[in-house]
């Protein structure tokens, strides 16, 4: 019984990268985990070892560092296109995915005043970015992740399916929280074309539209959030075609205090990390350009 390769892909994994640029006294900071995969005519390291075609993953790694230092990273998009479209410079290699993580560092304030060169990691939400080439086409994603989120009113949540397993109530006051990871589609890999002021305004504008429907939103559903969250986006930033957004709900329960003689108004709440509902979805614009291979799965498995 013969077997028959399939989809395949390799590359290097969590390059992790500092970059300090030193304008005199002062300096910045970008903190990136940069991941490539490439993809094409490699059969043949598969089935026989043959190694013709392969661009070591060594050699992945420390393009990033040279690509750093040969000229600003910049955006973390504009960073992502440069090393795809190096990749698939390859003859062999008809397809480079870049994903690039950047985590967040801000001054420290000393008297009142940002401080030139020390800094303090943010919290844990992460900016993200994804581009992926090809010889006649290219696609990016944008996105973030672990963005914790929480409304102590607004929200509530009834009239769901009951069974003899039900033990939920329902509930016309809950908190609401969780951690949203975005990615969105824009719809050309142009730079120019993506909003006013590049990648960055359009990351900065999204983000903020995605807080402000979370907070604005009667929740009747974790669903209905993220849904509104999404059409806001794609109705504002003309530059974003399509969302696809995974927000676990990050439980909240009223402590039963009766025991005790004392009462909970809505006040005092036991918070559960696990098992949480999760909750996903992709909202796209009606005729959005063709997504091609920007969404298949990194890694396969």
């Amino acid at each position: 019984m013969g077997v028959i390769l399939g989809t395949n892909q390799y590359g290097k994994a969590e390059v992790r990268m500092v970059t300090v640029a030193r304008d005199g006294d002062r300096h910045s900071l970008k903190d990136l985990t940069v991941g490539i995969t490439l993809s094409g005519d490699l059969e043949d390291v598969h089935l026989t070892g043959e190694n013709t075609n392969v661009v070591p993953t060594d050699t992945q790694k420390n393009t990033v560092f040279a690509f750093a230092r040969e000229a600003p990273v910049g955006e973390i998009e504009d960073f992502a296109l440069r090393l795809g479209r190096h990749f698939v410079g390859f003859e062999p290699i008809h397809r480079a995915r870049v994903k690039i993580e950047e985590a967040g560092w801000r001054r420290i304030d000393v008297d009142g005043v940002p401080h030139d060169h020390s800094f303090v990691r943010g919290d844990c939400e992460v900016r993200s970015a994804i581009a992926v080439c090809e010889a006649e086409a290219e696609w990016v994603l944008s996105g973030l992740s672990d963005l914790v989120l929480l409304k102590s009113s607004g929200s509530e949540f009834r009239g769901f399916i009951t069974d003899p397993y039900t033990t939920l109530r329902e509930t016309g006051e809950r908190i609401l929280s969780t951690a949203v990871t975005a990615r969105w589609r824009h719809a050309t890999a142009a730079p120019a074309a993506t909003a006013a002021g590049g990648w960055r305004e359009s990351f900065e504008a999204t983000r903020a539209l995605l807080l402000e429907r979370f907070a604005a939103t009667h929740s009747r559903s974790l669903q209905q959030t993220l849904h509104a969250m999404a059409e806001a986006v794609l109705t504002e930033r003309p530059e974003v075609v399509e969302m696809r957004m995974s927000m676990p709900n990050r439980h909240h329960f009223v402590v039963d205090l009766a025991p005790f003689g004392l009462k909970n108004d809505n006040e005092i709440f036991r918070v559960e990390d696990r098992p949480y509902g999760l909750i996903e979805a992709a909202v796209a614009v009606a005729g959005a350009p063709p997504a091609g291979p920007a969404w298949e799965p990194y890694p396969l498995l």
